[in-house]
């Protein structure tokens, strides 16, 4: 079986589109574009490769978005190496990879869709803003890290805020630490 790597949404495009692979082990934070971008844009142009999202983010966090995205399975780097073989032997085998506090998760947002907390109505880029925001980045950071002008990182922030109902960006930190979100 033969590996690769790729440091940035650009390699990973040249590697997919060049060299049929068995599966992609994707991380959320990629310079340029963040992972769910680039599973937007596997989907999109229907690259059939099964997307085993790794990243340092709690699942209960960012998986349901992943696997919106297309991601055929999501697994937190906390997590035990042999859970991550478990998990790539899944997808090679064809199958999700959805731990139990994901797929209560999802369970629990079918039966009560109403009940969302305002994060988990944030577009993919609004809820990253968020993150970033609540991580103690400026506006000009967080453009620089998306490669995004900064009026369109000021534009996030104000929906941000419209839609969680707070005022500034110390009220976005709270409310992320209150949520677990960082």
């Amino acid at each position: 079986m033969e590996f690769g790597e790729a440091a940035s949404a650009v390699e990973v495009f040249r590697m997919v589109r060049n060299k049929k692979w068995n599966i992609l082990i994707l991380d959320i934070n990629l310079p340029g574009r963040n992972g769910l971008d680039i599973l937007n844009q596997l989907k999109d142009e229907r690259i059939g490769i099964p997307v085993l999202v790794f990243s340092v983010y709690r699942e209960e966090i960012v998986a349901v978005r992943a696997f919106k995205a297309g991601a055929s399975g999501y697994l937190s780097k906390d997590a035990a190496g042999t859970e991550l073989v478990k998990a790539i032997h899944q997808l090679l085998a064809g199958r999700r990879y959805i731990t139990i506090p994901v797929a209560e998760l999802m369970a629990s947002q079918l039966e009560n869709p109403e009940n969302k907390s305002p994060h988990e109505r944030l577009s993919d880029r609004e809820y990253q803003t968020l993150l970033h925001i609540a991580s103690g980045f400026t506006l000009s950071q967080i453009a620089f890290k998306l490669s995004l002008a900064i009026s369109t990182i000021s534009t996030y922030r104000a929906r941000i805020l419209e839609k969680t109902g707070l005022k500034n960006n110390a009220g976005l930190t709270h409310y992320a630490i209150d949520n677990k979100l960082i």
